[in-house]
């Protein structure tokens, strides 16, 4: 293979979709599929071993989800660059993968060969959106959580779920004293005092989606 090769890496827990997408890719000579994945948890565990330049990442998995294992991969290989796969078009969904570090956002039931063309645009260095991911992806006014950090919503989400800051430390593989430094900052930035308001402010804001089957 040429020094050009870009090494792809499918995560999704859908056979069908993941063996489509890969045998689209294996038609194109500059890229080498060089795995197919079934959950966050097998990427985060084979991301460091397969050294894919592009990771096509469902948020739609069992276990450890799409949006976790995007932000744990990232901070062991930053210089990875993921597109999320998922079948929502809402600017909520597509905002919050932005802000946790994906380079792209592609609809499943796009056309096969943009596919390519959101991995070629990422190779690049420019951030992609597929044609029906439409919607203002500007900040609201009105929402607080626009304030905290793509790492900063996820433990906001883990506990809004009624998770321990053990529990937390432990899904996301980081420390229990990072956990409760990342918990001052969040109570401090929603000006909220406790885990019980934590738990309403994600409820009134439509935190706890992302724990839904399409999230």
């Amino acid at each position: 293979m040429s020094d050009t090769t870009i090494r792809v890496l499918i995560v999704d827990d859908h056979p069908m979709v993941a063996e489509g997408i890969e045998s689209l890719l294996e038609s194109f000579d500059e890229i080498d599929v060089v795995g197919t994945l079934s959950n966050g948890q097998e990427a985060v565990d084979q991301a460091t071993r397969l050294k894919p330049d592009v990771i096509l990442m469902d948020l739609n998995m069992p276990g450890l989800s799409g949006l976790n294992a995007t932000e744990i991969i990232l901070e062991r290989l930053p210089d990875t660059r993921i597109l999320i796969l998922s079948m929502h078009d809402s600017p909520e969904y597509i905002s919050t993968a932005l802000s946790h570090g994906a380079r792209g956002y592609v609809l499943k039931d796009v056309p096969t060969d943009e596919i390519k063309q959101a991995i070629d645009a990422v190779m690049r260095g420019e951030k992609y959106l597929c044609t029906g991911a439409s919607g203002s992806l500007e900040p609201k006014e009105d929402d607080a959580r626009e304030a905290l950090t793509g790492r900063e919503q996820t433990i906001l989400l883990e506990l809004a779920q009624g998770k321990s800051n053990k529990e937390v430390a432990k899904t996301l593989e980081i420390s229990v004293r990072t956990v409760e430094t990342h918990r001052k900052n969040i109570k401090r930035k929603l000006g909220i005092s406790s885990t019980a308001g934590l738990t309403r402010y994600a409820m009134e804001h439509g935190v706890l989606q992302g724990t839904s089957p399409g999230f």
